[in-house]
């Protein structure tokens, strides 16, 4: 039998995958080659359902294809230290995005070889004869969920990958032909998710396995985005050139209503999913893989194998979960002094493997607009709270700083524990003064009078020091008294689906005109995450318990009727930095009308004066473009090339 080893370009013999995850969740037999017989074994089919799981690490958690899906958004733009790839996200100027820059293609790259082995599972599984449909039926998951993935990035895609049209491939292929956005949809994902809802258990038969509700979710989701696809509100072009019709003839209202139905049947029959009792609840580390969480690329702190990287120092590449480097600045440069004079400074915030630090990257900013807009309500409304750090407090001990007490700013003493740096909610009344340059602080931040921690307010914000991204930091359980292992790569999963986002899918469908079920509108849809959003539990930032019930504030502020823009604003809330931003903004086609200009300060220590920036974002941006190195391997004629990338690149 001839072997393949396995190939990143489409029509590959995708027989190999690095079957690595959390050994209490699957039962594993890493490989690194697949001959196309095993796959006709009930543990080669196995085996090939395990890698679908692993294969999501090269994806999600991979902090170039984050990237992709939140900068330029009016959520983030580029961090100080950005790099080309970031850049040329943001469109501002600063590069411009092509083939080569655009980090989408670690999503092209990771999903047509799972593609492949998604379609051996389902073409052997039957000449196996012991696979249940179950088990099937999580490969037709995968298949539609990596196609889904593609449709929304590049348009249409292709579906023969060298052996016909979804059918599993054994030679490696060096020519491709792209489907029509219509025909990946109707042809691969919608008929996989209505055979996998079919299937499926309700209850998942591993922790992170896939189910009933999560395949409901995604062909919601699915028929949302087709639906918006047909009407195209906006005149945004397609790629492959296909007119905006439904082979079946069904218009854009008929997918609406499906994405509805769908919907709030997967609210009606959860399964064992349910919505956790507060925001922080969601996103508190304690409390990962809970009953909110339907998929998630998995990690794990017990094993280097099962995790699928080190456990001490993380390589900036997948499979590793670096994603929320990227949104950590570097604040281990904050200074307190030693003496009370102000003199001999030293680190006060150290590199701790701890939720509110971990390792800084500086690539990434939010906006002034989405923490002084978006986030308007940081009162009555959790969701920042549980977002963001805003307060860095002192941990030099478990550095190896002696000192029990240090001067922060003016001169007061700090303890260990305290808080050194405070982004403030919002524009205090008594003017801050901020230093010329760096200051005392080290980091340009200000100072308030009678206060010992240093401060920053929303408007002086900047690409190099803003708030971190508290609900992907990282969590050990083996830092002991130290710093723990602050260079590795998160050992948490990352989070992919959600049972919240059934409400979400069903209220947009609504809004855009699916008839609704009594008391099962828009607006009661949003209400059921905005009145959870204003239940406390914890003061994230407060180090505090916090036993708060403002959800009768939050659901009366609701407007009466609410439109796309708002279901928009809502999911940045519930969603910011979580990596849906740029689909979101796709999808509805309301990308450069909330994102084409943004507020931030500059790149220097010291710089709190806001600057608008403009965007320049094309239709044509609304696909990214087909990566290079699929490109630099299709054996074809120039002209085939340049026919095959998206339109503009």
């Amino acid at each position: 039998m001839r072997t393949f080893n396995i190939k990143f370009f489409i029509g590959a013999a995708i027989l190999s995958m690095s079957t690595v995850g959390c050994s209490d969740i699957l039962d594993e037999d890493p490989r690194s080659i697949y001959t196309p017989g095993f796959f006709q074994t009930e543990r080669g089919v196995n085996g090939g359902l395990t890698s679908m799981y692993a294969h999501l690490r090269y994806i999600y958690g991979d902090a170039y294809f984050y990237n992709t899906t939140l900068t330029g958004t009016d959520e983030v733009t580029y961090g100080r230290d950005a790099d080309e790839n970031f850049l040329a996200m943001d469109f501002s100027g600063r590069a411009v995005l092509n083939a080569n820059n655009s980090r989408a293609d670690r999503l092209w790259t990771a999903a047509f070889p799972n593609i492949n082995t998604a379609s051996g599972v389902i073409k052997n599984a039957a000449a196996v004869g012991s696979i249940s449909p179950a088990l099937v039926a999580e490969a037709r998951f995968f298949r539609a969920f990596d196609y889904f993935m593609l449709v929304q990035t590049f348009g249409g895609v292709p579906l023969d990958l060298g052996a016909g049209e979804l059918e599993f491939n054994t030679n490696a292929i060096r020519t491709s032909v792209r489907n029509t956005v219509p025909e990946v949809y109707t042809k691969a994902v919608f008929p996989d998710l209505l055979q996998a809802i079919t299937d499926l258990p309700a209850t998942p038969r591993v922790i992170g396995g896939v189910t009933k509700t999560l395949a409901r979710l995604y062909l919601a989701k699915a028929y949302l985005t087709y639906a918006w696809w047909l009407e195209n509100p906006n005149n945004i072009p397609t790629y492959p050139a296909a007119q905006r019709v439904d082979p079946a003839g069904r218009n854009a209202q008929y997918y609406y209503q499906q994405a509805y139905d769908i919907a709030i049947a997967g609210i009606e029959n959860p399964g064992p999913f349910r919505l956790q009792g507060t925001y922080y609840d969601v996103h508190v580390a304690t409390n990962d893989r809970n009953a909110e969480m339907m998929l998630f690329a998995d990690h794990t702190e017990s094993s280097e194998l099962y995790n699928g990287s080190s456990l001490t120092f993380g390589s900036g590449g997948a499979p590793d979960n670096f994603a929320g480097w990227m949104m950590t600045w570097n604040y281990t440069n904050i200074r307190s002094a030693t003496n009370a004079n102000g003199t001999t400074p030293v680190s006060s915030v150290q590199r701790e493997a701890v939720q509110a630090l971990g390792r800084p990257w500086n690539r990434m900013a939010p906006t002034i607009n989405a923490v002084e807009n978006t986030f308007a309500d940081k009162t009555n409304d959790s969701r920042y709270d549980g977002t963001f750090t805003t307060v860095y407090r002192g941990n030099w001990p478990k550095g190896g700083v002696a000192a029990q007490t240090l001067y922060n700013a003016n001169n007061l003493p700090v303890n260990p524990g305290d808080p050194i740096l405070t982004f403030l909610n919002a524009e205090p009344t008594t003017a801050i003064t901020y230093p010329t340059g760096a200051g005392a602080s080290n980091i340009g931040a200000g100072v308030l009078p009678g206060r010992a921690d240093y401060v920053v307010s929303p408007r002086g914000i900047s690409r190099i020091v803003y708030p971190g991204l508290w609900k992907l930091g990282p969590y050990r359980t083996d830092n002991g008294t130290g710093l723990g292992q602050p260079n590795a790569g998160s050992t948490r999963p990352f989070n992919i689906a959600k049972f919240s986002e059934l409400y979400f899918v069903a209220a947009e469908a609504a809004v855009k005109g699916a008839t609704p079920k009594a008391g099962q509108g828009a607006r009661e849809l949003i209400n059921v995450i905005r009145a959870r959003a204003g239940k406390w539990r914890f003061d994230n930032n407060g180090n505090v318990a916090k036993m708060q019930d403002n959800s009768a504030v939050m659901v009366a502020a609701t407007p009466t009727t609410i439109d796309i823009n708002y279901i928009l604003a809502e999911r940045s809330r519930e969603y910011y930095g979580e990596g849906y931003r740029w689909y979101d903004l796709v999808r509805t086609q309301k990308w450069n009308e909330l994102a084409s200009s943004y507020r931030i300060g500059g790149s220097n220590y010291g710089d709190h004066t806001p600057v608008t920036v403009t965007r320049t974002i094309q239709p044509y941006h609304y696909l990214r473009p087909i990566p290079q190195v699929q490109l630099d391997r299709m054996d074809v004629s120039a002209d085939v090339k340049a026919t095959y990338q998206n339109p503009g690149y």
